[in-house]
């Protein structure tokens, strides 16, 4: 073959793989050095072929180590025999010997054509995942290929994209053929070649597709702040401005809805809600949970939680079809939102008054003169004063009673012992007993009870008497 002819052949191959030619001259060497090892020498001499590029001019050369007394000879020569071609050479220097390259046969020329098809193969995997990997967070269209239960294999020009089960969107229906806008998540070198990981179910789509859409947010009059999404349903995108006198939501919104609209056919009729940003996280909340109406926030930065109050009739607006709006508010925003209404705050309010009524009087001064209130706490240090620590006086404290003593009785001067109601009732108590024991008549029986039980139990008490007289 002639040089102009290998040249050309050469460049074609170049262009039809789509890679540099010095690539392709790189695996037309390697496969030339093992045509050569195959017919002339052996897997233990280090051979090197170089193509000259303008001219298609092949050289191949024999590399040798320099020693004093050479082991392999394969790889080493003498001294001596060196310095008869290059008397500047040492021991231990490399030498290099042309010699004219071996006309291959066919079984050469076959383990030529493997090599140079497998390194022009890794070549142009490489290239392909050089060119994608630069591509992560972005978006591709491609062609869906064929569907399985597992994944989804979408054509993407040079190379296939696998959408797995998890970057689906649930409600979506994928058929081949259909052309699709997919968000490039990773791209991974696996053993056949690089493996794009796509999806339609990332925030990051959706932000994106706004960025393409509104020329506003691509030339950053507009700023996309945060995205929340739940594919296939419904999201929420925060969007401020860096210039005055710009209305960011109408930006995105458009006329009539014909920018936002389009997004939303893209995505398959998935809802998309657009709100203002603010640096206040009150107001914030307030439009994250938009459409409905809200009436105050109240926040809790120690816990990142937020307490929002809204109208009754707003209630299940606020929270949404099986909480979603509440929900991606709360992904919008970072801050964890609970939603009562008025109505609901109000009882809750007036519960807790009922409760602290109570507890509000106990620490009330008493109305009547010349007396003070003394305390559970105070009585008991009274009590561990005056009275020695016997099992029965720990029985008699009562606990959690509140007890007011004359002015007179806290004086320093005349100390007074307190008694307890129980020691009253005992005292009142023998008293009582005494009086029924004098009662007695002369033959020893005690005396009836009085009240009118009693006046029964004496006249019955005499006609017996006379009935046995």
């Amino acid at each position: 073959m002639a040089k102009t002819e290998f040249m050309s052949a050469l460049m074609q191959l170049a262009a039809e793989k789509n890679l540099p030619k010095e690539i392709v001259l790189t695996a037309l060497e390697s496969a030339m050095v093992s045509a050569y090892r195959k017919e002339a020498y052996t897997h233990g001499e280090d051979i090197v072929v170089r193509i000259n590029p303008v001219s298609g001019e092949v050289k191949l050369s024999l590399k040798k180590i320099v020693s004093e007394a050479p082991e392999d000879t394969y790889r080493e020569i003498l001294l001596k025999d060196a310095k008869k071609i290059d008397s500047t050479l040492t021991a231990g220097d490399t030498f290099t010997q042309e010699i004219p390259p071996p006309n291959a046969g066919r079984i050469p020329a076959q383990i030529a054509k493997q090599v140079i098809l497998q390194k022009l193969h890794d070549a142009e995997r490489g290239a392909i995942y050089e060119e994608f990997v630069g591509k992560e967070g972005e978006i591709i269209t491609g062609s869906v290929q064929r569907v399985t239960p597992e994944h989804v294999i979408v054509d993407i020009g040079k190379t296939e994209a696998v959408i797995p089960t998890s970057e689906k969107v649930p409600i979506e229906r994928y058929r081949p053929g259909q052309r699709l806008k997919l968000y490039i998540v990773e791209v991974a070198r696996t053993s056949k070649g690089p493996q794009v990981i796509a999806s339609r179910a990332h925030r990051n789509l959706l932000r994106d597709l706004l960025i393409l859409e509104i020329p506003e947010i691509a030339s950053g009059l507009v700023e996309i702040k945060a995205v929340a999404r739940e594919a296939g349903y419904r999201s929420k995108v925060a969007v401020t401005t860096r210039q005055p006198g710009i209305d960011p939501v109408g930006c995105c919104v458009g006329l009539r809805g014909i920018r936002i609209q389009n997004i939303v056919n893209e995505l398959n009729g998935e809802k998309i809600d657009v709100v203002q940003w603010s640096d206040d996280p009150k107001v914030f909340i307030g439009n994250a949970l938009s459409p409905a109406q809200v009436l105050s926030v109240a926040l809790n930065p120690a816990e990142t939680t937020a307490l929002v109050k809204v109208p009754d009739k707003h209630l299940s607006l606020a929270i949404g079809k099986e909480g979603q709006n509440v929900r991606l508010a709360a992904k919008l925003t970072g801050w964890r939102i609970d939603i009562k209404s008025a109505s609901e705050l109000e009882a809750e309010k007036a519960a807790m008054r009922d409760k602290a009524a109570p507890l509000a009087e106990k620490g009330k001064v008493s109305e009547a003169e010349g007396a003070i209130p003394v305390q559970p706490a105070e009585f008991e240090e009274a009590v561990a004063e005056e009275t020695p620590e016997t099992p029965e006086a720990e029985e008699q404290a009562p606990i959690g009673i509140e007890i007011v003593l004359p002015l007179e009785a806290v004086t320093p001067a005349q100390p007074s012992k307190i008694r307890f109601a129980e020691e009253i009732l005992a005292s009142k108590a023998g008293k009582a007993k005494k009086k029924d024991q004098s009662k007695k008549d002369a033959d020893g029986r005690e005396s009836p009870v009085k009240g009118k039980k009693a006046k029964h139990k004496k006249a019955t008490y005499i006609e017996e008497e006379e009935y046995e007289g």
